[in-house]
């Protein structure tokens, strides 16, 4: 997914920068849990460590991750919840 790829507006918004691990994954987790299957998570996350703990913990949970480039120098990433 590029940056120019849609989003639904009902995707759930999660701002976790400053959030050190591994509560950003716990809070990332707990919110997708909430969702239907299908829907989706959008996460604000520093760049660096909590970018890559919480991305290939999602991956390894077996959800759809998506990386882009987010504001002031954070990252977003965009998670489909699968099954």
């Amino acid at each position: 997914m590029s940056d120019s790829a849609a989003v639904p507006d009902s995707a759930l918004q999660l701002d976790l920068r400053g959030t050190p691990c591994p509560l950003n994954f716990i809070r990332s987790k707990l919110a997708l849990e909430k969702l239907d299957p299908g829907a989706w998570l959008q996460l604000e996350l520093d760049p660096g460590e909590p970018e890559q703990m919480v991305a290939s913990g999602l991956r390894e949970a077996g959800h759809r991750v998506e990386r882009q480039s987010g504001e002031g120098g954070g990252v977003r990433l965009l998670i489909q919840r699968l099954g």
